[in-house]
């Protein structure tokens, strides 16, 4: 009777413990298969994002195909359904055409040459842009015989054109020279290009000096709290870059150029096109 009645109990604890343990599963259980339920919605989201990438792409490549025929027509009738979409599809079309364009143009040199002299010389185009915006061309005149030489040219005098040309090699390795002449025509016309806006947009800020290689500039801003000038100077030494290679700050208090806050403001001008930096500076509040 009485091992009958501790088997009922045995029974008993372990039909409890099961009950124990089922409880505890099925919370993790459900949180697992919340899990799985978000996976599954997020794989459908991205497998429907990935199909009207693909159609998107099958309808570009189709107008590609007609617009480098010359027949920008040919696909129009299956798209008029929706005319703002094919719309956007032509756009994204001759957007990808100029893109791949323009690639080609890097790829074999990126600069405009023709002959001239039936022959025997060639005229190189140098564009220079910054920010998107094309700002000057420079032209380079050349004789190819006996030695190739450069006859007439407008490149800025301060641009050191016979030495970039010994340096490079002009004479074996015509592309080096374009490059090398490229980078620093393009460096000068951004500086150019960033004193002209600080002129523009930042009328507190006062020029004091620069010169026509615009490698130095000199400016003068004030401290709002103490009303304190401060004297910064910015010293591009590297001529085939737009950013500054130092900065330094001149002020009566000469704690301020030492602070950790001025210091952000050195780092923000050697990092930062100089209109920019400014425009992050009076935000802050460093200058007025």
């Amino acid at each position: 009777m009485e091992g009958a009645t501790a088997k009922g109990v045995l029974s008993h604890l372990s039909l409890l413990e099961v009950q124990a343990r089922s409880r505890k599963t099925q919370p993790q259980q459900s949180s697992r298969a919340k899990e799985l339920k978000a996976r599954r919605e997020a794989l459908m989201t991205q497998r429907d994002q990935l199909r009207a990438e693909i159609q998107t792409h099958k309808n570009l490549q189709k107008l590609r195909a007609s617009m480098d025929k010359q027949h920008p027509h040919e696909e129009e009738g299956e798209m008029d359904e929706d005319s703002e979409n094919s719309q956007l599809l032509r756009l994204m079309a001759r957007h990808t055409q100029l893109k791949d364009l323009l690639y080609a143009h890097h790829i074999i040199g990126g600069y405009n040459v023709i002959k001239t002299r039936q022959g025997k010389g060639l005229c190189v185009s140098l564009a220079t842009a910054y920010e998107g915006v094309y700002l000057e061309t420079y032209n380079l005149e050349m004789d190819l015989k006996p030695t190739l030489r450069i006859s007439r040219h407008n490149i800025p005098p301060f641009i050191p054109l016979n030495r970039l040309a010994e340096q490079n090699n002009m004479q074996k390795d015509m592309r080096m020279f374009l490059d090398t002449l490229n980078q620093h025509l393009n460096a000068f016309a951004g500086r150019k290009q960033q004193l002209k806006f600080v002129k523009e947009l930042h009328t507190s800020v006062e020029v004091m000096e620069s010169n026509a290689l615009c490698s130095i500039l000199v400016m003068m801003f004030t401290v709002p709290r103490e009303k304190t000038p401060v004297l910064c100077t910015l010293d591009y030494t590297d001529h085939t870059r737009c950013l500054p290679t130092r900065v330094h700050f001149d002020c009566e208090d000469k704690e301020l150029s030492h602070s950790p806050e001025w210091k952000k403001n050195c780092s923000l001008l050697q990092q930062t096109p100089v209109h920019k930096a400014l425009i992050t500076m009076r935000k802050m509040g460093n200058i007025v």
